[in-house]
């Protein structure tokens, strides 16, 4: 008999790990992060998000995903694949629009607002010996465009259209993330690349180390002319190694996002988490350098989640 006390325990201690198996965990626990690819931005930031969550926000499991950015993040927190993703306002816009020729079938109306960030600089980089010096020098060239439907490539279409080319007036497109676009101009097999990124975005500053570049200017004509939500920006001298001058481009704005079902509780969480950890966030990337609570809401183009909208009233923020 002594020993059935011993056997009943073990089929319970058996049974108690069996049900914890069985039962999943919340799915507040876990944050997947989506970034965009390793090069940029975007990832490095996500890194850091990671971190920062991981210390500050106990009982989340936090991830980081690299992914082709804007689009796909979207398409992703829409389908229940993400819990905060990182974004350029002009793919926010048309997902929750639905536009079908941005790469969004119908309106993602799932999708809920966490905060801006920091501008996105919309930054046109050619080697030297292309003879790339102006917008209008690209005709006939090889130029990157990010990848099919991205943000960037998004960027792309709009600028160029807005200086009266298309692709059919480059010599050749190629649609591909920024670490492969700068080795193949280091390879000469690309005049040039454009790149939506923060400034001093990696790539950019491994292809300007590697081989003289020039970094071709985005008149303020152009970048009116393509209107909202591009605005005017300068690329600062010595952004990169051999750009002497400023230059002129157009920017707009990065945003986080999240899905509706997520807890008030922890989105609250993790938006206080960002704003109490921008040290770490710039020591990641100097573009959150451009982070600023009090432009939280600005040129949101869809609903913040009650979550964010709370912390950014504490915060004395306007929130529409």
């Amino acid at each position: 008999m002594s020993g059935l006390p011993k056997r009943l325990a073990g089929l319970a201690l058996g049974a108690s790990a069996f049900l914890s198996l069985a039962v999943p965990a919340r799915a507040d626990d876990f944050i997947a992060i989506l970034t965009g690819g390793t090069s940029g931005v975007y990832y490095p930031m996500g890194v850091a998000l990671s971190k920062i969550f991981t210390e500050k926000l106990p009982g989340t499991r936090p991830s980081v995903q690299a992914t082709k950015a804007s689009v796909e993040n979207l398409n992703l927190v829409q389908a229940g694949k993400g819990e905060l993703a990182f974004t350029l306002g002009d793919s926010l816009a048309a997902g929750w629009k639905g536009d079908e020729e941005a790469g969004f079938r119908r309106k993602l109306d799932k999708l809920r607002g966490v905060t801006a960030i920091y501008p996105n600089y919309v930054q046109i980089v050619a080697s030297k010996e292309s003879g790339i010096r102006t917008l209008a020098d690209l005709k006939g060239k090889r130029l990157s465009v990010g990848a099919p439907k991205s943000g960037t490539e998004l960027n792309a279409r709009a600028i160029l259209e807005a200086a009266g080319l298309s692709y059919k007036d480059l010599g050749k497109v190629e649609y591909l993330p920024f670490g492969e676009s700068v080795e193949l101009m280091k390879n000469r097999q690309l005049d040039a690349t454009l790149q939506s990124a923060g400034l001093g975005v990696s790539s950019i500053r491994d292809l300007a180390n590697a081989t003289p570049i020039t970094v071709v200017a985005i008149p303020a004509a152009v970048v009116d002319k393509a209107g909202a939500p591009f605005v005017k920006q300068l690329i600062p001298a010595n952004t990169y190694e051999g750009q002497a001058e400023a230059v002129e481009t157009g920017a707009v704005v990065n945003y986080l996002v999240t899905r509706a079902d997520l807890s008030d509780d922890l989105v609250y969480r993790m938006t206080k988490a960002v704003y109490e950890s921008l040290p770490e966030l710039q020591a990641a990337h100097s573009a959150a350098k451009g982070i600023d609570v009090n432009r939280a809401a600005e040129g949101m183009p869809l609903p913040l989640h009650p979550g964010a909208a709370r912390y950014l009233k504490e915060k004395g923020v306007s929130v529409p």
